[in-house]
């Protein structure tokens, strides 16, 4: 009885898988056209400015976190819960400082002016002696009249006073002027209502004629 033979053992042929000489070209032509649009997409890609974070660039957007609010404080043991925080009070809106407005009073008072000195009572003359008259205290002060004030007006008048036994005024004059006929008409009508002690002669009361100066000053 004979034996079988083993079959013979195909041996790969790798030259027969390899492409032809057309087919050569083929692959060439596929290859070199991927590479083309691979270098097309990936330049467009470059220059394209789409949010790719680059270095020296900003740094790409972050999502915010929403925020929440604390918990409140658990309560404690012995169940007194911490008193919750008040809101602090909104300041109440201040008011504009009031800037400060001159305001010119038309009329304004006028300063007392200086009276003559009452003289004090004349030690007791001899018979036939002339004591003069003299202004009483208490006499009114000249009115300062408010057009000679606003204008600075001033200076000093000297009005000539006749003077009764009784030691009421009789003709009131000016002797000597300020320079200013209201500062003259007001010391007049002042002195014209003034109360005087009557002159004496030999102990009795006499006429006389006194010297009354009156000075308006719009500095005081």
């Amino acid at each position: 009885m004979s034996t079988p033979s083993p079959a013979p053992r195909r041996s790969f042929n790798f030259a027969s898988w390899l492409p032809s000489g057309k087919a050569w070209w083929w692959v060439l032509g596929a290859f070199a056209i991927g590479l083309a649009l691979f270098a097309w997409v990936w330049s467009g890609n470059r220059n394209r400015n789409d949010g790719f974070y680059r270095a020296g660039e900003e740094a790409p957007p972050t999502s915010e976190q929403p925020f929440y609010a604390p918990l409140p404080a658990p309560a404690a043991a012995d169940g007194n819960a911490p008193a919750a925080p008040q809101p602090a009070p909104e300041a109440a809106p201040q008011a504009p400082d009031e800037q400060p407005r001159l305001v010119e009073n038309p009329n304004p008072p006028a300063p007392p002016q200086s009276l003559p000195n009452a003289q004090p009572a004349p030690a007791p003359a001899a018979s036939g002696a002339h004591v003069p008259a003299a202004p009483l205290p208490g006499n009114r002060a000249p009115q300062y009249p408010a057009a000679s004030l606003r204008r600075g007006e001033g200076g000093t008048v000297r009005v000539r006073v006749e003077v009764t036994e009784q030691g009421d005024t009789g003709a009131v004059d000016v002797a000597e002027t300020s320079g200013s006929r209201m500062l003259d008409r007001a010391a007049v009508n002042a002195v014209r209502s003034w109360r005087f002690r009557p002159a004496t002669r030999g102990g009795r009361p006499a006429t006389d004629v006194v010297m009354v100066p009156i000075t308006f000053n719009p500095n005081q």
